[in-house]
């Protein structure tokens, strides 16, 4: 129920009382309105989480076109637990426009990054120290949401509960319920999950967890608003350090970009990876402790991903640039720390792109090792359009792990899907990558992209969006 003030006449109250002997006595939704250092706040209070939304509307930060809204600011979820989140209407028909979010990886980095680095209203182009608005946009299409989780990480500030990416969903599941009840002309509109990197863990568990509440609401058993999720888009995931840790010695190999290795290091690299990673590996799998998944998280980053790193002078971001690559450029974080700005968003904190923090407390609970292909896998049995697409000069979570990963989802086109060969994918007719699709399941690589592909292939990135959101599969154009 949303919460609402109304005048009623002494004789209407009277015949109500009679009609209703028993006062309502179920919690209200409460809205109000304050001035903070120059700045207008909404604050709205949601009942049935509990939590707590304040937010600026129209900064005039990023999205310059006439006529878009945007709402940025803090949904408390806890005690002193603030995250932040950013909205953007979609730019054309936001009223029927499906509703999308985007989450950045890490674990404990930014969604700022693919704000103004790959696919939001703005970006920096060359370096620029201001935006400009970005043609190529995700909100050209769907209204977006940008959320920096979990608390710590970009805007967010407070106390951080989450130590793994299954404590991590259900803090995002009640800003989407507080954000429902705020902004309710979104409810019941599609929803789509797009992330990438650490992605492979969050997109397949957020996704896996707003079913289950989805069924819980239906049940009975939880209150809350329906989540209509139609599409999952993670890009470079990191699904499965057992199939990926074997992937960087692979890729390292045979890329098409840079050998990195020799024959005789690509031989002894995987007895390595035989004898040490994947037994290690095996172990976390079988235990589940905390202690053998870091165990194994560092077993297999002392032998086979940090010595691979370290085999010449390359981005592990973008195999083609030295290590001192100044794309995607970082002026968007010096702007994200001017005063004019930070104050026009209502940012109440400095803003950290990949603070060490939060992402120590997912190393403590040996999160990177854990796998996350069945709740992938769960997703995809369900229906929901899903494309693990990927660049093809990351070198961190590199192509040739994606397409492994791909291949180990379960579900009735499992068989198919593996048999089935890469073919050409165009973009206006030209030659943008290769993928395969089986029923509402697609893998993509992507031509010339780093890990950030929104970045170096905008335009495909559109493309492969919105195909997705309208629960296609991917399609040549």
């Amino acid at each position: 129920m949303r919460f609402s003030t109304r005048l009623i006449s002494g004789l209407a109250l009277s015949a109500l009382a009679l009609a209703s002997p028993l006062p309502d006595s179920s919690p209200k939704d409460k809205r109000s309105f304050v001035e903070r250092d120059g700045t207008n706040f909404t604050v709205f209070e949601h009942a049935a989480t509990g939590a707590k939304i304040e937010f600026v509307t129209n900064s005039g930060i990023c999205e310059t076109t006439p006529g878009v809204n945007s709402y940025s600011g803090y949904l408390s979820v806890g005690t002193n637990m603030n995250m932040w989140f950013w909205f953007f209407e979609a730019r054309t028909n936001p009223t029927t426009a499906p509703l999308a979010t985007w989450f950045n990886g890490g674990p404990g980095c930014s969604s700022m990054i693919g704000l103004f680095q790959e696919n939001g209203p703005c970006h920096f182009v060359n370096g620029a120290s201001t935006p400009s608005l970005n043609p190529y946009s995700w909100n050209s299409y769907a209204n977006m949401l940008y959320i920096d989780q979990p608390i710590g990480v970009g805007f967010s500030y407070g106390t951080d509960s989450v130590t793994s990416t299954v404590t991590a969903a259900p803090y995002v599941w009640k800003l989407l319920q507080a954000f429902y009840a705020q902004f309710p002309r979104y409810e019941n509109r599609n929803f789509g999950i797009f992330t990438e990197s650490y992605g492979g863990h969050y997109g397949p568990e957020f996704a896996d967890y707003f079913e289950q509440q989805n069924a819980a609401i239906t049940a009975g058993s939880v209150t809350g608003q329906n989540i209509k999720l139609v599409a999952l888009g993670i890009n470079n995931g990191w699904f499965d350090a057992s199939l990926q840790e074997k992937a960087y010695v692979d890729y390292s190999y045979s890329n098409n970009y840079k050998q990195l290795i020799s024959d005789s290091q690509h031989t002894s690299y995987l007895n390595t990876y035989n004898s040490q990673c994947a037994p290690a590996l095996a172990k976390c799998k079988s235990s589940g402790s905390n202690t053998d998944c870091k165990n194994s998280d560092s077993t297999c980053y002392n032998s086979i991903e940090g010595p691979l790193s370290q085999t010449a002078d390359f981005d592990v971001y973008d195999i083609r640039a030295p290590s001192n690559d100044p794309n995607p450029p970082e002026t968007y974080a010096t702007y994200l720390t001017r005063s004019d700005v930070v104050k026009a968003i209502g940012a109440q904190s400095t803003y950290q792109e990949c603070p060490n923090a939060p992402y120590q407390k997912f190393a403590s609970t040996g999160d990177n090792s854990r796998s996350f292909l069945s709740q992938l896998s769960d997703v995809v049995k369900s229906g929901v359009t899903t494309v693990v697409w990927a660049g093809d000069a990351d070198w961190i979570c590199n192509w040739f792990g994606g397409l492994a990963a791909a291949n180990a989802v379960t579900y009735a086109g499992q068989a198919a899907f593996q048999a089935k060969a890469l073919a050409s994918y165009t973009l206006n007719g030209a030659a943008a990558g290769t993928f395969k699709t089986v029923n509402n399941f697609s893998f993509l690589r992507v031509f010339g992209a780093g890990h950030e592909v929104p970045f170096y292939t905008p335009q495909l990135a559109l493309q492969v969006f919105k195909q997705t959101m309208q629960g296609q599969a991917l399609a040549s154009t």
